[in-house]
């Protein structure tokens, strides 16, 4: 498994270019250094395809961390980032479980959740996803147990007040 760090911070640049790297080696798992703490930032990365998010300033255990998290299948979110959040919460509604949630969902448990609030079938995200069916229904339960939520109509709530997706 490949794991590429990248620099940048224009989230369109940073999104598109993991699209396009995702795209054409799917195999990647990506981690990003960034100056940006903003929660929509930072989900828009994670949607985009990143499986770990670090602030410029992480110490160096923190990016040994997110190796070790990432090249083991995981997510990993820099703890300065949920000390930002904690800042913010009053603000942005934001609450450390909720950035706790997201940073224990998959790769794959986002797409799928992102593809659930879009509207689509599970035919259709298995399709997709190009697997099977029972696979995103696996990954639904597992999606659902992990964030506390029973129903689709919930998920698409949780994606809409969290930022991963819009109305």
């Amino acid at each position: 498994m490949a794991i590429r760090v990248a620099l940048a911070e224009d989230s369109f640049i940073v999104r598109e270019g993991l699209r396009e790297v995702l795209a054409a080696q799917p195999e990647i798992e990506v981690v990003v250094l960034s100056m940006h703490a903003t929660r929509s930032y930072i989900l828009q990365v994670l949607q985009a395809g990143a499986s770990a998010y670090l602030l410029k300033d992480s110490a160096l255990e923190d990016l040994a961390a997110a190796l070790g998290s990432v090249s083991k299948g995981g997510m990993y979110l820099s703890p300065a980032i949920s000390t930002a959040a904690a800042l913010k919460n009053e603000a942005t509604g934001l609450s450390m479980k909720n950035v706790a949630d997201v940073q224990r969902l998959t790769r794959r448990e986002l797409q799928v959740l992102q593809l659930i609030a879009d509207g689509k079938s599970t035919k259709e995200i298995a399709a997709t996803l190009e697997v099977s069916v029972k696979t995103i229904e696996t990954h639904r339960k597992q999606i659902m147990d992990k964030l506390g939520i029973r129903t689709t109509a919930g998920l698409t709530k949780y994606c809409i007040r969290e930022g991963l997706t819009s109305l």
